[in-house]
């Protein structure tokens, strides 16, 4: 059942939520009681599930975006859109950041990126962060 919990706060996380992934995958691994392999799953594929669920709004639903209820400010859209452009689809790689990933998951649906190809970003660099974080407090402390 914690392993589900992690799973949403992580899916959550990736969306505009403001939620903590990191503290609580820190909160359980402190714990010493859980798997760390799955751990590194659910956070992942929770997060990265988030993260799909971006892109598709950004493909299905860019022409909501000036709405008082849409989730992305035109504001942020137009500074990652920016950003996204200056740098490609290889941005991605840095959609773990705080602020600047959940937004840049959008805009890559509504550049249309290709499904498998920011998939395969994004995987790497969730899955990345992730695997840094348990190593530092697993190992580095």
């Amino acid at each position: 059942m914690e392993y589900l919990t992690l799973f949403f706060i992580s899916f959550f996380a990736a969306t505009v939520l403001p939620v903590s992934s990191e503290l609580t995958l820190f909160g359980m691994l402190m714990l010493g009681s859980y798997s760390t392999f799955f751990l590194l799953l659910f956070a992942s594929f929770g997060n990265i599930l988030g993260s799909c669920v971006n892109w598709y709004l950004g493909v299905h639903f860019i022409q909501f975006k000036d709405k008082r209820w849409f989730p992305f400010s035109k504001k942020k859209i137009e500074k990652t859109s920016f950003w996204f452009q200056k740098y490609g689809y290889w941005s991605l790689l840095f959609a773990w950041i705080p602020f600047v990933g959940d937004p840049l998951t959008f805009v890559a649906g509504t550049a249309k990126v290709n499904f498998v190809k920011f998939l395969f970003l994004v995987s790497i660099g969730k899955i990345s962060r992730y695997f840094f974080i348990i190593y530092f407090l697993n190992y580095a402390s």
